[in-house]
């Protein structure tokens, strides 16, 4: 949604909390022609009350910033909310007959459509073989991602689709499908589905993001992961419809990529610009082998790749980004942005605000780098709430010691580096205050960050990650885009009390956060508004 849809009432909410840095105590709130106007207590705002369009009586609830998803897949992430989701499957058989109810369910469908699976967490680990899924389906085509997208399994109908598939790069004959044979086949399952399925998907996604207090989504296109008609579909559906606001990234690479950027409408030759896979499915570019495998995974770019699109980025006044998640991947990016700084000056290259995705496997030298660089850190916390521990995914695929080092939030905090919070959907569902309590309750305590600095990287941080100082945060001026919460008590968590026992004194002026320790109920989303037009509201409320 663009500015210019921005509703031109006037509007006075009261009578409940207001989380704002111009007045940490607030209870009021006044947005004109879209924007916040002011920000005060209750006995202020009587003066406001016979000059307005229309009064909210919050009624004790929160109303805070909307959040920002700084990395989504929407019409993936519409498919697994209108599709078949295995996220849930406790084992290979229980997900064989979801895929045989499904296929039962649909069968009008050219193609099955499936996501989620996590061999690693069912018994024996092992995942669905294709004459498994030959049967499951009674021979029909069907994709079904790994949780982490950098894998599939398919059925032998879907490879007959794919001519010359078994010849590339990553094809398994009974296995998962990795790299560009499974690029090929995603391909040719997403572009089975019609117009009409693909905007009934985004239409979902779209939806379900206002419900749970999202504002604005940073779609992560590329054409190795949609369509360009996909990508500008979207783009053209949230500005026609009322709804979170999309940024749009698109990951092509170098001289070819900043052109097709810019003609497609997006912000970036940025999001899931492959430097590497992923750990879950053992394509994440690593310095030392896997712990469970003799290699160290996949390097799709390398460091002149990176430092070629960076200085063609920064040239055509665009952003620049790359997923990068092994050790290897990551030292790539940051010296690749070092040698283009070199190149056409660091203080371009800072301002431009180049973005890293996911950004996992982090040491002290590139974590600087990030900082040196200005880069972004776009991350998702969730990522550790599923595989780390002690007994997790990373500790299986690294060993305890290395998947300790991960996600390490607080470093990039102390470092100075800009941290944008997404959840990868539909790798990990849209649910941001379940990433915020991600981050704050970390698996490894020294990773750990505040509830509030948690929540300004998923709110203001994914303002700033696209070069926007001045929304994220409710003052006046700033876009008003919110969210009205019904929650518990407001508290001032911290990682460790040591460390900012200061802030817990009503008098250090810190506005509170609903208390987000592991067991508590997350805050319910009662009404999300956006450039000042409600987009979703609560049913009974």
């Amino acid at each position: 949604m663009s500015e210019s849809t921005a509703s031109s009432d006037t509007v006075l909410l009261r009578g409940g909390e207001v989380h704002s840095p111009a007045d940490p105590f607030a209870t009021a709130m006044v947005v004109e022609h879209g924007h916040v106007a002011w920000v005060g207590s209750e006995g202020a705002a009587d003066a406001f009350a016979d000059g307005v369009d229309e009064i909210v009586d919050l009624e004790g609830a929160l109303v805070t910033p909307a959040f920002t998803d700084a990395h989504v897949h929407t019409t993936a992430t519409g498919l697994a909310l209108t599709g078949l989701d295995l996220s849930d499957a406790p084992s290979l058989e229980s997900a064989l007959a979801l895929v045989r109810d499904f296929a039962s369910a649909r069968p009008a469908d050219r193609v099955l459509l499936g996501h989620g699976w996590d061999a690693a967490r069912w018994p024996g680990g092992r995942p669905p073989a294709r004459a498994e899924l030959d049967a499951a389906t009674g021979g029909r085509p069907l994709y079904l991602s790994r949780i982490d997208v950098h894998s599939a399994v398919v059925t032998t109908a879907l490879l007959d689709l794919v001519p010359g598939v078994t010849a590339r790069a990553g094809y398994s004959p009974d296995g998962p499908l990795i790299r560009d044979a499974h690029h090929a086949v995603r391909a040719a399952a997403l572009g089975a589905i019609t117009d009409g399925q693909r905007i009934e998907a985004q239409r979902a996604a779209l939806a379900h993001a206002a419900s749970l207090g999202i504002g604005s989504v940073h779609e992560c296109a590329g054409p190795e992961i949609s369509s360009e008609d996909d990508f500008t579909g979207l783009l053209r559906l949230a500005a026609e419809k009322p709804g979170p606001r999309v940024v749009g990234y698109w990951a092509e690479w170098a001289e070819e990529g900043v052109a097709k950027a810019r003609a497609l409408g997006a912000i970036g030759a940025a999001g899931d610009l492959f430097i590497d896979g992923s750990l879950g499915s053992h394509t994440a570019c690593l310095h030392q082998p896997y712990a469970d495998a003799e290699h160290t995974g996949t390097a799709y770019l390398d460091t002149a790749a990176v430092a070629a699109h960076v200085v063609a980025c920064t040239g055509a006044g665009l952003q620049a980004g790359f997923h990068a998640i092994g050790d290897a991947a990551v030292t790539s990016v940051v010296e690749g942005v070092r040698a283009a700084a070199e190149k056409v000056g660091l203080a371009r290259v800072r301002a431009a605000r180049h973005r890293v995705e996911h950004a996992e496997m982090l040491t002290p030298e590139t974590i600087a780098g990030f900082a040196e660089l200005g880069l972004t850190a776009s991350v998702q916390p969730t990522f550790d709430a599923l595989w780390g521990g002690e007994d997790g995914m990373y500790a299986q695929r690294l060993g305890a010691e290395r998947a300790r080092s991960l996600n390490p939030f607080a470093a990039l905090l102390r470092t100075g580096v800009p941290l944008a919070f997404g959840s990868d959907s539909p790798v990990t569902p849209l649910d941001p205050w379940g990433t915020v309590r991600a981050a704050a309750f970390h698996r490894t305590p020294e990773h750990r960050v505040s509830v509030r600095a948690a929540f300004t990287a998923h709110t203001r941080g994914g303002w700033r990650a696209i070069g926007r100082d001045d929304a994220g945060v409710l003052v006046p001026g700033a876009p008003a885009d919110y969210a009205v919460w019904r929650t518990a008590e407001l508290v001032v968590q911290a990682p460790d009390d040591r460390v900012a026992r200061w802030s817990t004194d009503p008098r250090s002026g810190t506005p509170g956060l609903p208390d987000l320790t592991p067991g508590n109920d997350l805050p319910v989303c009662l009404r999300t508004v956006v450039a000042g037009r409600t987009v979703f509201v609560r049913p009974n409320e």
